[in-house]
């Protein structure tokens, strides 16, 4: 006859600090931050980000050595114009990083795991945000950056424009990471299924960008130019365009802008309604499947 025995574990409460809201909005954020670029995965998670960082680093890297032998400021890429030159590179950043952090806990239903604790669903989808912004600003600031770093080192005329030039491109790059950042993660969060969701989110970025290249097409092969214009505001590259062009003072990089000072607080308007309502989507999602 076997003998049960009860063996004293010492489970026993927990008496220490509590670290509060702010610690586990911080802690989600860090967690969803690293795992953009694959840290803290295994390795095959890094290829992609760190490829397509790489990618991004590569024509400033030429156009700061090109200027250095040549001295010509030409060589120099506008900062303004940089994430729009290389934006097929940063739509597969978004379409591939986007499902590791919107859809990951959706596909293997544990995200009521994580409301089973003190946290809010707001504050998840708040740091799920804010880590994917992030994540496209470093990826968007870097290369910039070296851009800026280089022109100064190789002598660079004038060094307040340039300086300048390169914060407006800088609060272009958080535009750009902010509206992104939303319509990525939207998307990827309603297709669980990771291949599902690189595709949609490039389907999204593709259809929008034709769209709008057959309308403004269609609008200046009859001379309205108006309308080419406000059609920029429905396809992402060309709405911080907008932005960065009327309230910025950029350099237009889009076939046609919105007109007028008007032009830039729509687009702006536009921006902040698309983040809002992303946020908003993305919150009753996160909601709804935390409660089955």
């Amino acid at each position: 006859m076997s003998m049960s025995t009860i063996h004293d574990i010492g489970y026993r409460h927990y008496d220490g600090k509590r670290l509060g809201r702010a610690y586990t909005v911080r802690s989600l954020f860090v967690h969803n931050l690293r795992a953009a670029y694959g840290i803290g995965r295994p390795a095959r998670a890094k290829v992609m980000p760190f490829l397509l960082g790489a990618l991004m680093l590569l024509p400033a890297a030429g156009s700061v050595a090109i200027f250095a032998f040549s001295k010509e400021e030409s060589a120099l890429i506008r900062y303004s114009s940089y994430t729009s030159i290389l934006q097929v590179v940063i739509a597969i950043f978004v379409a591939t990083q986007a499902p590791v952090l919107a859809s990951r806990e959706l596909r293997f239903h544990v995200v009521p795991l994580y409301f089973s604790r003190p946290v809010g669903h707001l504050d998840f989808v708040l740091a799920k945000f804010a880590a994917m912004a992030v994540a496209l600003l470093a990826l968007m600031a870097t290369p910039i950056t070296l851009l800026y770093v280089g022109g100064l080192v190789s002598k660079a005329p004038d060094p307040a424009d340039q300086l300048l030039r390169f914060l407006g491109a800088l609060v272009g790059c958080v535009l750009f990471a902010l509206v992104l950042a939303a319509i990525g993660l939207v998307v990827a969060a309603f297709t669980p299924r990771r291949g599902f969701g690189v595709a949609a989110v490039i389907a999204v970025y593709m259809l929008s960008s034709t769209f709008v290249g057959i309308i403004q097409g269609l609008a200046e092969s009859q001379t309205n130019f108006a309308l080419a214009g406000w059609a920029g505001l429905f396809a992402p590259f060309n709405l911080v365009d907008i932005v960065q062009v009327r309230l910025l003072g950029a350099k237009s990089t889009s076939v046609s802008i919105a007109p007028g000072l008007q032009g830039g607080v729509v687009a702006l308007a536009v921006c902040a309604l698309l983040v809002a309502g992303s946020i908003a989507v993305l919150y009753r999602r996160f909601r709804k499947a935390g409660l089955s």
